[in-house]
């Protein structure tokens, strides 16, 4: 509906409020819905949860869904693409958009998504790839197979969801990073030395010591992982703002690819490690799954 500066005016007080209320329900009645589910797993003995967004066209009939995995970074929660972003709609508008349920899972403050050798309350890769997933194929209307499931994230997530997705290519036919920490070596990053010597603790909570030998610090980084994601073959996205203290692990994640030629894309954007970069971010990578979904012959009524 379209209204003209004139045809306000001339209305009386009760129709406009009569429109705004129909303005409102109108808007509220096409919004996507969002679920918050509890996710306990058996390998941790905990109970976590997620937010599941499910578009506004999920209710209305009988079609099966691709899923978009979101993960959340370090310090973050399951919420945080809900609550954090400038936009609070921002993951509600792209699952009506693309027609996608959009799972947010818990990875806690700085789980690394990866199971843990030291610590049993760590098992992050196994909850994510075999409890979360399946319990969302067994709860919601999902394709499931790897050709209708992608995943990404930020920071920590955006790490995750490479590492997830090259250690098991059998779930998942795309993936992305954004900001992501890539390389698990804190030399690299451009922090200073309080920062690195408060997080230095929990990365050696669930890894070991950074010089140990096998170094698992190294081993766990995706950016060392490079031939095998080439192998896979998985569609990939990555970007990184230039003012992000993560910018240089990135960039060098890129040139390996380059020089092993794996296809991906690879972005830089104006910006830091900031919810108004991934905000601006989130939508590309989206875009670019909905591309890859159609190759695949995805497509939702």
């Amino acid at each position: 509906m379209f209204l003209n500066h004139s045809t306000v005016q001339s209305m009386n007080p009760i129709r406009l409020l009569f429109l705004f209320c129909f303005l409102c329900f109108s808007a509220l009645s096409f919004a996507a819905k969002v679920d918050t589910l509890d996710i306990p797993s058996a390998v941790m003995q905990k109970n976590l949860r997620a937010a599941v967004v499910l578009p506004n066209s999920y209710a209305k009939g009988n079609a099966t869904y691709p899923v978009l995995y979101l993960l959340h970074g370090g310090g973050g929660q399951f919420s945080d693409w809900l609550k954090q972003t400038p936009d609070k709609m921002l993951v509600h508008k792209l699952a009506d958009q693309y027609n996608i349920i959009i799972v947010m899972p818990e990875g806690e403050k700085l789980s690394g998504y990866l199971d843990s050798p030291f610590q049993k309350d760590n098992q992050f890769e196994t909850y994510i790839t075999k409890e979360v997933v399946g319990k969302i194929d067994n709860t919601y209307r999902t394709i499931r197979d790897r050709k209708g499931r992608v995943i990404t994230g930020l920071s920590m997530g955006g790490h995750g969801a490479l590492y997830l997705s090259t250690r098991h290519p059998e779930l998942y036919c795309a993936a992305g990073s954004m900001s992501g920490a890539v390389d698990l070596n804190r030399k690299k990053w451009k922090i200073d030395a309080e920062f690195a010597k408060r997080i230095t603790p929990e990365f050696e909570r669930i890894l070991g010591p950074e010089n140990a030998t096998p170094d698992l610090h190294a081993a766990n980084s995706v950016i060392n992982m490079v031939d095998k994601m080439k192998t896979n073959g998985l569609k990939i996205i990555i970007d990184c703002g230039v003012d992000d203290f993560l910018i240089e692990p990135n960039r060098e994640l890129h040139h390996r690819l380059v020089y092993n030629n794996t296809p991906h894309e690879y972005t830089e954007r104006p910006g830091a490690h900031t919810w108004d970069y991934w905000e601006n971010s989130l939508p590309s990578h989206v875009l670019f799954f909905s591309k890859v979904l159609k190759q695949n012959g995805i497509v939702v009524p």
